[in-house]
């Protein structure tokens, strides 16, 4: 049945033939379309077929360019030293074709390195006529003819091997699906030719390719495997309504989220929706295929530079040690572990208190999650002489420490769940990695930490103080990371949002002027493993994290993509919560002497001489003033620390 886009779907009976470009040419996968029986017999015959043409094209070359080179009756023309020429000719040719084994296989038949081969052959075979016919006997054939006639023949076999390439590629387009909808690829560079490539290869394809838009003005006549390029990125509206296009694919590794926005509603006025190919940095250099396609998030909207972490380094931290990832459960310990889990460390250890959460985690790593290996272990950093057994027994070498309570108005309404969690249990972990001689240990912040307000903020802030005081007391190196809001987590803002968005609304937003920094996940943990790497001891380690976003204009962006009438309430500032969040305090510089995105910022020390101790009951109020407290006081005398409180 014909489908739009020149598609047409081919039965073959039960059992398909499922041949390839790379049977034909040893290349590309292309898969069973129109004319796989075609296919198959080119593939069987191909050396015959190339051979075969090279030899007729070579002697009717000599045959044709004699006859315009004499300019006479062809009984005037001495054949035989023209087609002993021809013979020479055919034999260097073939010869060197068999050495470079052009016809063996070895490049795809049409592509750039058989072009440099046929033309290597063609030139061998040149050099071996003119020697033959210029130091031969007297009768010889005119110079020119092997010149002319090696030029016409090499032309017909580029020509020829051209038009196989076009030929298989047209014979071996995979059907789409019966579902597949029209799609306007944005980019007409090597990303969006391997894109188009992809899909018209791939069997069951969910999108048809009808047309592309580019800015490059070179590319403007440019037409990939059919689909022309039929504007610039400017006149992608018209363009999409033009061709009835229901998808935008923007295919292009590196864009900005201006662009992004631009093309996102130019698609959205037409009535298409945007689909995007990953970053390099996502897809690791791999190759372009159909599978990358992904729908638009939020973070491509929102958009900033992508951090570029120091492979060897991490791998140098990571590779062959044991390591333990406290809070391995959440959304930036589960990460951590699946980053790290690349690097092959001799071991990973998972610890959380909670069992749900490290049987997802250990689902993700592991393709199960039974819960009967070592790498899970279930315990509290509240827990002093539990977190000392489990130190003493697996020895870890690397730590990761990210379990901590993060939100802030539950730690408003409960800071001595803050203490115990964020400081407390911080303490517990510092002590029994220095007791078991650690060699790095990594303290997760966050932005509130800087000129803190909230029990969370200072919470955290005393953390980093007491990480730092570690780093005094302990051999390895201990520092801290902090960063902003992480999108994606959980109990993040958007995943907030979207779950209004899904049940009707209202969308909830503090204040209209509120403004907060944004990170993916995947950015915060390769901060986190490149702090490992470059952190120097008792610092704490911050991430350019670009431009603060207004949550008002985040809000809106996504009533609009979301396509309902919803409303937006303001609820206010709570208690502790700021206006705007800082990355950087006001008493602490701006140092980057290793990465350009990340700034290094000195952590006074705080253990020596400050019993960390809470009554059991307090206010907010108490606490706060207590936290800020430690946030303030300086070095002083070793006191024992307290009891560790459950």
């Amino acid at each position: 049945m014909a489908r739009p886009g020149g598609f047409v779907r081919c039965e073959c009976g039960r059992r398909p033939i499922f041949a390839t470009l790379a049977n034909i040419m040893g290349e590309s996968n292309y898969s069973e379309g129109r004319g796989s029986a075609l296919i198959f017999s080119l593939r069987r015959f191909r050396v015959a077929i190339l051979l075969g043409f090279d030899v007729v094209a070579l002697v009717g070359a000599y045959a044709a360019m004699s006859l315009l080179r004499y300019d006479a009756a062809a009984s005037d023309v001495p054949w035989g030293w023209v087609f002993g020429l021809a013979g020479i000719s055919v034999a260097f040719f073939v010869a060197v074709g068999f050495v470079l084994k052009t016809y063996a296989g070895r490049v795809a038949v049409g592509s750039v390195d058989e072009t440099l081969a046929v033309c290597m052959a063609a030139l061998v075979a040149l050099l071996a006529a003119e020697v033959v016919n210029v130091f031969g006997p007297d009768i010889q054939v005119g110079r020119t003819v092997p010149i002319a006639a090696t030029c016409v023949a090499l032309v017909l076999a580029l020509w020829a091997r051209a038009a196989w390439r076009r030929l298989a590629i047209r014979l071996g387009y995979a059907p789409g699906a019966d579902s597949a909808v029209r799609a306007v690829i944005v980019g007409a560079g090597g990303a969006g030719e391997a894109l188009v490539r992809s899909i018209r290869s791939t069997p069951g394809a969910p999108y048809i390719p009808v047309a592309m838009v580019d800015d490059d003005p070179w590319k403007r006549h440019r037409r990939i495997e059919g689909v022309a390029v039929k504007g610039r990125t400017t006149e992608l509206e018209g363009v999409v309504r033009r061709e009835a296009a229901e998808k935008v694919i923007v295919a292009m590794r590196q864009i900005d989220h201006e662009f992004l926005q631009r093309v996102d509603a130019a698609a959205t006025a037409a009535g298409a929706t945007v689909m995007v190919l990953p970053s390099v940095a996502e897809m690791f250099g791999s190759r372009v295929d159909i599978r990358d396609v992904r729908d638009i998030n939020m973070a491509d909207i929102l958009g900033r530079k992508p951090i570029e972490t120091d492979v060897a380094e991490i791998a140098h931290i990571i590779a062959g040690k044991r390591v333990l990832v406290t809070g391995a459960g959440g959304s930036i310990g589960s990460e951590l572990c699946r980053q790290i889990a690349r690097w092959e460390p001799a071991e990973l250890m998972m610890l959380d208190r909670d069992e749900s959460a490290l049987h997802g985690v250990q689902l993700s790593l592991s393709g199960h999650g039974l819960l009967h290996t070592d790498e899970v272990i279930l315990a509290d950093i509240r827990d002093a002489a539990a977190l000392n057994r489990i130190f003493d027994e697996r020895r870890p070498e690397v730590v990761f420490h990210a379990a901590a309570l993060k939100h802030l108005p539950m730690l408003e309404q409960y800071p001595l769940e803050g203490f115990k969690t964020n400081v407390l249990g911080t303490l517990n972990t510092l002590e029994a990695a220095r007791r078991v001689g650690v060699e790095r240990f990594v303290n997760i912040s966050t932005d509130k930490a800087a000129d803190p307000t909230s029990i969370l903020g200072l919470s955290k802030r005393v953390a980093e103080r007491i990480t730092a005081g570690y780093a005094r007391r302990s051999d390895g190196i201990y520092l801290s990371v902090r960063f902003g809001n992480v999108l994606g987590s959980r109990g993040s803002v958007l995943t907030a949002w979207a779950a209004q968005i899904a049940a009707g609304g209202p969308l909830t937003v503090t204040d209209k002027d509120v403004t907060r920094y944004f990170m993916t996940i995947a950015e915060a943990c390769q901060l986190v493993l490149q702090a490992g790497a470059i952190g120097s001891a008792g610092e704490a380690l911050i991430l350019d994290m670009g431009e603060p976003v207004r949550l008002d204009d985040v809000a809106r962006a996504l009533i609009k993509k979301s396509g309902k009438e919803i409303e937006i309430v303001y609820t206010g500032l709570r208690d502790g919560e700021k206006l705007d969040e800082i990355l950087i305090a006001n008493d602490e510089g701006d140092h980057r002497p290793h990465h350009d995105l990340i700034s290094h910022v000195p952590v006074p020390p705080l253990v020596d001489g400050v019993v960390l101790d809470i009554p059991a009951y307090v206010s907010r109020d108490e606490a706060r003033a207590t936290l800020t407290g430690w946030c303030a006081v300086g070095d002083a005398l070793h006191v024992p620390r307290p009891a560790t409180r459950r």
